[in-house]
Parts: C-alpha cells; sequence; structure tokens
C-alpha cells in the first residue's frame, strides 16, 4: 500500500511500525456549534481508510479525539446559563450522532482534552526544561513553544520561519516571539473558574495544540504510524504538533495524511458566506447510506463540492447496486448457488485501494462488477452471478456501503410498511389471476396504477417482484 504523506509531500510505501499492527491518531471536533459537512466528510475518509487496514488484516488502533476546552467553547458559552462543559458536551453528542448515522465506526478510544491535563502538563514541563519553552516574562502564567530554538520549525509545511504570520493563539505581549504560540494559559479575569487547572506556572488551561500531542502519546505511544486530520489543519495545528512533540523527544507520526475540504456551489464555505451545510440539514436530504456513499466517492485528497443535485446521483449509484443485489438474491434462491460467491475483493479494487485509497478508481471496479453481474443474470449464467454478488458484497462492505449490512437495514415490521406491503401484494394477486384469465386489460390496468404510485414491478421466473421506484 502507498500513501501520500504530507511531510515528504510524495506517495511513500507505507510500513507499520509493528507489522501488522496500525496506530492512527485523528484530529477529531472542536466541540463548539454543531457539525457541518466537512467534519463529516473529514471522520468519513479515516473510516474508510481504517476499514481498508483491517481489510488487509492489521490489527488498528483508531484514536480521535474531542477537544471540549478551548478559546471559543468558552466564548459561546459566554452571556448564556449554560455551562461551558455542557455546551461542549451537547454539540459531541451531535457529532457522534452524526458519525454513526453514517456508519462510521466507533473509534478504539475517543479521548477528551480535560482528561489529558495532567499529560499535557508533563510535556510542557519537558519542553521547559529542555529549554525549548519558557514562562511569560509578564507572569501571566502563560507558557510559550519557543520557535526560535527549535531549527526543524517549518517542516511539516515546508515553511520558513520568518515567513510565517505570527500565532494568534494568545497575548502576545509575553512572548519573545511574534510566531511562538501557547502551550499553557493563565487563567484570566472574567474566565469560569471551572476551566483552570493547578500547574507549576500557575492556575490555568492548555494551549490547543498540546492537546493532540498528549492525547496521541497517552493512547499510541510517543511513536505511530498515522496523524491525519483536514487540509485546513496542517498550519499551524499540525505543525506545531510535530514541533513540541520532537523537542519534548518523541518520535511521533511516521505518516502525514490530510483530507480535502468541502466546497459548496464552487465557493468555499464559510460562516461569513453563510453556505455552511450542518449535518443535520444533510442528512434530512436523503437516506443516510447515500449521504455517506456521496461524502466517499471523491479521492480524499481532493475538494468536494457540494451541489444541487449531488445526492440525487449518488441516489441513482447506490441503486444499481441495490437492484443487482435484490435481483440476485431472488434468482439465487433455492438454487445451489444460494449465498455462494466468496466474499472477496477483486484485485483490480484492491490495486486501487492500495495506490493511496484510491476510492473513485475502486467504485469504478464496482460498479463494472454491478454490470458483469446483471449480465450473468440475463444469461442465466448463475455461477458469474454468484461470484459477482460476493465480491460487490466485499467491496460495498469495506467501503461502508453494504446495503445489506445490519446497520442499514430497513425496519420493514413498522405499520405503514405492513400496510403498503399487504395492499401492494394483493394487487399483485389481482395482477396475476387477471392474466391467468386472459384478461391482459385489468391486468396492465393494476400494472400501470402501481407504477403511477412510485411502485416498479419486475415479472421474474419465481413471480412478480416489486420495490420502491
Amino acid at each position: 500500500m502507498r500513501l501520500y504523506d504530507s511531510k515528504a509531500q510524495a506517495l511513500r510505501d507505507f510500513l507499520p511500525i509493528v507489522p501488522g499492527q496500525v496506530g492512527i491518531y485523528v484530529c477529531g471536533p472542536t466541540v463548539q456549534s454543531s457539525p457541518h459537512i466537512g467534519h463529516l466528510r473529514s471522520a468519513l475518509v479515516y473510516d474508510q481508510l481504517r476499514r481498508w487496514l483491517s481489510y488487509r488484516g492489521n490489527d488498528v488502533t483508531f484514536v480521535r479525539n474531542v477537544t471540549d476546552i478551548d478559546d471559543k467553547i468558552l466564548l459561546n458559552a459566554q452571556g448564556t446559563t449554560e455551562q461551558w462543559w455542557a455546551l461542549a458536551y451537547r454539540y459531541e453528542l451531535e457529532f457522534t450522532a452524526g458519525y454513526q448515522k453514517l456508519g462510521i465506526l466507533a473509534p478504539t478510544y475517543e479521548p477528551r482534552a480535560t482528561a489529558s491535563v495532567q499529560e499535557m502538563q508533563n510535556i510542557i514541563g519537558r519542553l521547559v526544561d529542555a529549554g525549548h519553552a519558557y514562562p511569560a516574562a509578564d507572569e501571566s502564567g502563560d507558557v510559550y513553544f519557543d520557535t526560535q530554538s527549535w531549527p526543524a520549525y517549518g517542516e511539516l509545511t515546508r515553511q520558513n520561519p520568518d515567513n510565517m504570520e505570527a500565532a494568534a493563539d494568545a497575548d502576545p505581549r509575553g512572548k519573545r516571539d511574534a510566531r511562538d504560540f501557547a502551550l499553557w494559559k493563565g487563567h484570566k479575569e472574567g474566565e469560569p473558574s471551572s476551566a483552570a487547572w493547578a500547574s507549576p506556572w500557575g492556575s490555568g488551561r492548555p494551549g490547543w495544540h498540546i492537546e493532540c500531542s498528549a492525547m496521541s502519546a497517552r493512547y499510541l505511544g510517543p511513536h505511530f504510524d498515522i496523524h491525519g486530520g483536514g487540509l485546513d489543519l496542517r498550519f499551524p495545528h499540525h505543525e506545531n504538533e510535530l514541533a513540541q512533540s520532537t523537542a519534548a523527544g518523541d518520535a511521533f507520526a511516521n505518516y502525514w495524511v490530510h483530507n480535502g475540504l468541502v466546497n459548496t456551489n464552487g465557493q468555499k464555505m464559510s460562516k461569513s458566506l453563510g453556505n455552511s451545510v450542518y449535518a443535520a440539514e444533510l442528512l434530512d436530504q436523503a437516506r443516510p447510506i447515500v449521504v455517506r456513499y456521496y461524502l466517499g466517492a471523491a479521492h480524499y485528497r481532493s475538494t468536494l463540492d457540494f451541489h444541487e443535485g449531488s445526492l440525487a446521483e449518488a441516489e441513482a449509484a447506490l441503486e444499481r447496486i441495490e437492484s443487482f443485489l435484490d435481483r440476485a438474491d431472488r434468482r439465487l434462491a433455492d438454487t445451489r448457488f444460494a449465498g455462494s460467491g466468496v466474499e472477496i475483493v477483486p484485485d483490480a479494487f484492491a490495486e486501487a485501494m492500495d495506490d493511496d485509497l484510491a476510492v473513485p478508481q475502486a467504485l469504478g471496479v464496482l460498479h463494472d462488477t454491478v454490470r458483469a453481474g446483471n449480465a450473468a443474470l440475463d444469461a442465466e449464467d448463475l455461477h458469474a452471478a454468484a461470484t459477482a454478488r460476493g465480491q460487490v458484497l466485499a467491496m460495498s462492505e469495506v467501503l461502508g456501503i453494504n446495503p445489506l449490512s445490519p446497520g442499514w437495514a430497513v425496519a420493514t415490521d413498522e405499520p405503514a410498511m405492513v400496510a403498503l406491503t399487504a395492499l401492494v401484494e394483493r394487487l399483485l394477486d389481482d395482477r396475476e389471476t387477471a392474466r391467468q384469465s386472459r384478461d391482459y386489460a385489468a391486468a396492465d390496468r393494476i400494472r400501470d396504477e402501481l407504477v403511477a404510485a412510485g411502485i416498479t414491478i419486475e415479472d421474474t421466473p419465481s413471480g412478480a417482484h416489486w420495490s420502491f421506484d
């Protein structure tokens, strides 16, 4: 397998530190507000990577954090009756609900930043002792990373520190250099006392960047395989993570993987433009499995554009997969091929996934197999149809879009569905009776009425089958 390493700016052969075991750390959400389409896309990208690595036989430890203490969280709770930690938890639940609806696997560990403050302080202490960090001269309680003390600063994004913008994450008055960033923020007047922890440098809270360095090391060790996140996190967040962790003596991540962002109607998504598409809104527009298909169909490093018609296109593509599986199961039932077809992905699919997770090419193989499977059914080649069925199931399962997976099952015992099923099957019985009586006009009328109601009828050797149009 090859992955594009953002630090090397090149495709690299992926070799785990321990063969057969892969540690992945992904920067999760800062739970300051409701999740949007970009959050869902990022989480889905790493779910696809995790599923493929697992399919390839690796034992994957997947860590995705929750940043539940941050300037923006405190700011959004100001002037309300809601505590900052309650606001953070409320939005965390929204993120979790969105992930679950899209079939994104739960992380092996999902640490909250507030539960790792001691580990953060330990790293800060090591940096101070090594001369790579210093307490602010104004005795504010702030502690900064000394960027000039670390010659490798800028290596992730290949920037010259002289050309970098000033770090805007803390009061600059206590800094030696404008680019120095906050490791610890002293408690300020007006901030809630519940958002402060005791430390050797005074009461305060951690800076954003130190949180991920601490949590990745706590759950994966000081040296792990893959660090992932959105492209917008490369600088300053990931650049600062790399600097502070390596300056503290940790080897940190072997590979840096970054997913592309999401545009809406060709424009960058932003609050100022008012074009943000929130998770709840998106999931109201289509079935969750369709949303997952859409969000995961583009290459993970590309920019994904959301526009009118995006979900309709995904719905049509997914229906082709669903229709083939449904047709194959009905035709293969009660034959020696029922339930046969080894669920192994074709070589062309594996080659695409191994080539930097080339999902568009992998989906091409999936749809080619669907077409071949339908052709086999037309030709009554049941062995070939069963083989195609097994391959389609294997590929769609890897991508998390297997319509037959229990997580995507549609309840058929709801009262409305039970009533609809009874009515349609009664009409189909009447249609069959009319055909047996050679009353073809009545049979055609029943079929036309069902089609007009959005019901598709397919006549098969085993009888008429109906589905939603």
